[in-house]
């Protein structure tokens, strides 16, 4: 069957435009004066009409705007909104998330609640309280941790899940807390995988959960929303782990760094992607870069709801989040994105024509064909089928199948010698199945070395981990040098059979079971949506588009030169200004101090030697912020300076002092051409405000030196980093080349005008003078900022409920 191919009737990425609107809305930016006489959009006899006059207004009335399925699910989530307000990509909302799981980081978290001035849970419902990180580990110091948190969590009345029952995102999938149409968040990088199942996850640092603990909520800004079409189908052979592991490795060059993704395709090509399959590409949109890898509430996912809410009915004998009611209700409300929402980028891949694939070493950035790996007789050492993201029952069981196939050929169904291959189920239930259907016992059999449910190895924690110069091959989501033992060790990923086939082998290697389509030489990818009816009718849109702004901008000039330039004050109110809270300042200004480089990691900015000593004075942090990064930048910035930066400001870990640390130099604000999402984040639980300016990272560039991006290399796991919060590690940074100049101060002058989210920029003195639009600071982040921080904000909402 050939799937149907869109027309232009059928086109997703934005609404059609006609000329009646095109003129309503380019008028629209501009007060137009008094004396001027401008294009009419109708005859003054069709105005006086009562039908025509009817019919024109009809046409103006604004339609509904058109979301993505993310906007959707964060309407439904965000609290304060403005009557008729439509959230969408780049707002920042004030969240009460569905759900909220913590593991072995609850303690902390509720250190952290309790020194706000909490002591109850505000909604136990909401919250999930799990034991999965370091489940091997007896030492009376964690098992005291363990203690404490269960305690902890019988007191509040909040529901908890014991070290061994399971890893913590496969028991919010398996019990429902991430229910389809939601958003649940977690204080964990791997709460995408939540989108597997329709369910909008992403992570949130130790600060919002407990922010979460104390009032329900916290906030967040709607990343930029990509969308990631699927043609084509699976060929047999080849797994979802294989796709995503294509796609890190195929798009390598941050192309969804810090966006949420919606993953849609046609029906034919969905039914080919399981719910398993989903959740580990959900899952692993996190080390693709991505904030959140989202699924659509489709025909796939209703079936296998239904499964799951019939088996309850008639085993579980107990209450349970999977009823066929609430499916009911669920299909009856459904959400999907509207025809014509708009997309920051638009990516496709066809399934068809991928092959099963393996990523590294040490980079998920690098993705090799099997057969190409095959060839090179690559030894192994270990082998691993771990983790949250391709461990349950249908993993076990192909991996088993792999041992069985040898067994019924007469050949040896035997781990390889000199090779060391574990397992652990995602959980408890999965094992159970797996053990039901005899694929547990089968992986025994064959040799393999059983782990208690848990993340283990994959996060370096417990038995099993790669030595100095070993070479390990993982069916987990992460292989950075040092994640799993040793930095000195190579670490492969690939899915549950090709690791299971290269623990019988002893080199890496496939069972065989891929089949090769006809006529398929090459993987195809690119933008757009792989539909080329539809791209084609893109790219006159965006030349439609471009000819609509070059017009503009001639119509403008024109009536600049004609009738002068608009004053400010007409400029002004044809603005939409943002409410400024009392005490806050309209404007931020400063000299720019430049630090030339991209991917300034957190430990650049705070030192880790510091970062796990308790009560440095502000004085310290002062004097060795930016220590890593530049020596010298304490004797060159200034108190009340703009700290400007290049891409991707922050990346790394999620140490809150990398935000303090500037703060305590006096800089009030931090200017970048994109931020790590971490430490965005971690800025405004701290007070310091951030704002994202790449045309001015281009001009200071422009203007000083040239920078030229190091080769992508191995990448290193962050040390501390057993809580699997960090970001994944960034590329090396880049420096100048031209010039040795880390940090510079450059006589520019910023202007942040909050009130009209407006930056101006004064290029040295004499110099040029531009101005930018720049995203809104609304009130209820300015709250934040202005209470000092999200604990002191989360302190003024107990006492004002009090």
């Amino acid at each position: 069957m050939i799937p149907q191919r869109l027309g232009l009737q059928g086109l997703r990425a934005r609404p059609s435009r006609n000329l009646v609107p095109l003129r309503a809305t380019r008028s629209s930016f501009r007060a137009l004066t008094s004396t001027a006489q401008r294009f009419q959009d109708v005859f003054h006899a069709q105005t006086e009409d009562p039908n025509a006059s009817t019919i024109l207004s009809s046409l103006r009335t604004p339609s509904k705007t058109p979301q993505t399925l993310t906007e959707k699910i964060v309407q439904r989530y965000s609290l304060g909104l403005a009557d008729g307000k439509v959230v969408k990509s780049g707002d920042y909302v004030t969240l009460s998330p569905f759900h909220c799981m913590t593991h072995d980081n609850s303690w902390p978290v509720a250190l952290k609640f309790m020194s706000i001035g909490a002591s109850k849970i505000h909604d136990p419902k909401q919250i999930v309280m799990t034991l999965d990180h370091d489940v091997q580990n007896k030492s009376e110091t964690n098992l005291k941790k363990y203690r404490q948190i269960e305690e902890f969590a019988k007191k509040q009345g909040v529901d908890f899940y014991p070290a061994g029952r399971g890893i913590g995102h496969q028991i919010m999938v398996e019990e429902g807390y991430a229910w389809p149409g939601t958003m649940t968040v977690a204080s964990d990088s791997h709460s995408n995988m939540y989108g597997g199942v329709g369910c909008l996850g992403t992570a949130m640092v130790r600060t919002d959960a407990a922010s979460i603990w104390a009032t329900g909520k916290t906030w967040w800004q709607i990343p930029p929303i990509a969308k990631v079409t699927f043609t084509g189908v699976l060929p047999k052979g080849v797994t979802g782990k294989d796709v995503i592991v294509a796609l890190c490795g195929l798009f390598n060059n941050d192309e969804v760094l810090n966006h949420a993704i919606e993953f849609t395709g046609s029906e034919q090509t969905m039914r080919t992607l399981p719910v398993d399959d989903r959740l580990a590409i959900a899952n692993m949109t996190t080390e693709w870069g991505a904030l959140t890898g989202l699924f659509p509430i489709d025909g796939m996912l209703q079936a296998w709801l239904r499964s799951k809410a019939t088996t309850a009915a008639l085993f579980d004998g107990q209450a349970t989040r999977f009823t066929h009611s609430r499916i009911d209700d669920l299909i009856q409300n459904q959400l999907v994105a509207d025809k014509g929402a708009t997309y920051a980028k638009s990516l496709y891949l066809n399934l068809s024509t991928l092959s099963p694939y393996v990523s590294g070493p040490n980079s998920v950035k690098i993705a090799t064909p099997l057969r190409d790996l095959e060839a090179k007789n690559i030894k192994l050492n270990k082998a691993y089928l771990v983790s949250c993201t391709n461990s349950r029952a249908s993993d076990l069981a192909a991996a088993a199948k792999v041992f069985k196939e040898a067994s019924e050929a007469g050949k040896p169904a035997k781990i390889a010698s000199g090779v060391e291959f574990y397992i652990a189920a995602a959980s408890i239930p999965e094992q159970e199945a797996a053990e039901d259907a005899g694929d547990w016992q089968a992986l025994l059999d064959a040799g393999a070395k059983p782990l208690p449910a848990g993340c283990g190895p994959c996060i370096g924690l417990g038995t099993g981990l790669l030595e100095p110069g070993e070479v390990g091959i993982s069916a987990s989501n992460r292989n950075f040098k040092g994640r799993m033992g040793s930095p000195d060790a190579k670490a492969y990923l690939a899915s549950p059979e090709v690791v299971a086939a290269s623990a019988l082998s002893g080199k890496i290697s496939g069972p065989g079971w891929y089949e090769k389509p006809v006529g398929v030489e090459k993987v195809v990818l690119g933008e757009g949506n792989g539909i080329p009816d539809e791209d084609r009718a893109f790219s006159v849109q965006e030349a439609l588009d471009k000819l609509i702004s070059q017009a503009d901008s001639i119509i403008e000039s024109a009536e600049q030169n004609i009738l002068g330039t608009p004053s400010s004050k007409e400029e002004t109110d044809d603005e939409a200004l943002t409410a400024i809270l009392p005490g806050f300042p309209e404007k931020v200004e400063g000299e720019i101090v430049f630090c030339d480089a991209d991917n300034i990691n957190t430990d650049g900015i705070y030192p880790g030697k510091y970062t796990y000593q308790d009560n440095v004075p502000v004085e310290k942090m002062a004097e060795v912020c930016m220590e890593n990064y530049d020596p010298s930048f304490g004797s060159i910035a200034r108190e009340g300076d703009i700290l400007v930066s290049g891409f991707n400001f922050g990346c790394g870990s999620s140490r809150e002092q990398a935000a303090t640390a500037i703060l305590a130099k006096k800089i009030p604000l931090v200017v970048s051409g994109s931020f790590g999402n971490i430490f965005a984040r971690n800025s405004i639980n701290n007070a310091l405000m951030g704002v994202e300016v790449p045309r001015l990272v281009q001009r200071l560039r422009e203007h000083f030196s040239s920078v030229e991006v190091k080769k992508k290399t191995d990448v290193n796991e962050p040390a501390e980093n057993k809580e699997s919060l960090d970001s994944p590690p960034p590329a090396q940074q880049a420096s100048p080349t031209q010039e040795k100049v880390l940090t510079r101060r450059t006589g520019w002058k910023f202007v942040w005008d909050v009130r009209r989210s407006k930056v101006f920029v004064t290029e040295g003195e004499g110099g040029a003078t531009w101005s930018q639009k720049v995203g809104e600071l609304p009130p209820n982040v300015q709250e934040i900022i202005a209470r000092g921080g999200l604990e002191k904000w989360v302190k003024a909402e107990i006492a004002d409920s009090s």
